[in-house]
């Protein structure tokens, strides 16, 4: 399977743009990753046709494709310059992945699902990215071995910011994270850890996101 051919749609994708400007998204380095990406090769075919609306849409497993201006704003807050090393908890169907792969030096992301991580796999390699490292674990302890990150994001929701995280992210370091209860929508929040090693929080506004599910996230429901 070779896709790394394949273009967007250009009348779809320009739809889909003006959706992220209208939100607030001025980074033209995101912009011009997002216009790069088919957001149709991330969901089944039966949902190719809406691929480029402003929504989330089911990608198996009980998980979701963001919204393509909820992305934007993620990936805005970090503040990519194309030096960074970063760190993706929540890999999913790797839309998220391959935009992060335009615009940083090296992803490293942790799926908790095997069957999501294989799929993102096999489809970003065949979309021709090399830049990234794939991990099936608890996104929600971090990636020790490979620490310190640049930059972080979480694609999912927690009660709370894993302590796991902020100790791996290096001085000067972003981290976005939803946080909030699940039966509600939450905050998006970004934390900056300072030279001193001392973090700020920004919350950015209101999100939805499936659970963030690990150690220091939500518990694993048993059957």
């Amino acid at each position: 399977m070779h896709l790394r051919h394949i273009q967007p749609n250009a009348t779809r994708m320009k739809r889909l743009l003006d959706s992220v400007r209208a939100h607030g998204v001025r980074d033209p380095l995101v912009l011009e990753a997002m216009a790069r990406v088919p957001r149709e090769l991330f969901v089944s075919r039966s949902l190719a046709a809406e691929a480029y609306d402003d929504r989330a849409l089911p990608i198996g497993e009980q998980q979701t494709i963001s919204m393509p201006t909820v992305v934007a704003r993620m990936t805005e807050a970090l503040q990519l310059t194309g030096k960074e090393k970063v760190l993706e908890i929540g890999t999913g169907c790797g839309y998220q992945t391959a935009i992060l792969c335009r615009l940083a030096r090296r992803v490293f992301s942790i799926e908790r699902r095997k069957a999501l991580s294989d799929g993102a796999v096999a489809r970003l390699q065949a979309m021709g990215y090399t830049n990234f490292a794939p991990l099936v674990g608890d996104g929600t302890l971090g990636w020790p071995s490979q620490a310190p990150f640049d930059a972080i994001v979480v694609t999912a929701a927690g009660p709370k910011i894993p302590t796991a995280l902020t100790d791996q992210l290096a001085p000067g370091g972003r981290l976005v994270i939803p946080v909030g209860p699940q039966e509600n929508v939450q905050q998006l929040v970004r934390v900056v850890k300072g030279m001193d090693g001392q973090l700020q929080q920004e919350i950015l506004g209101n999100v939805v996101f499936v659970p963030l599910v690990g150690e220091q996230g939500v518990a694993l429901k048993r059957a």
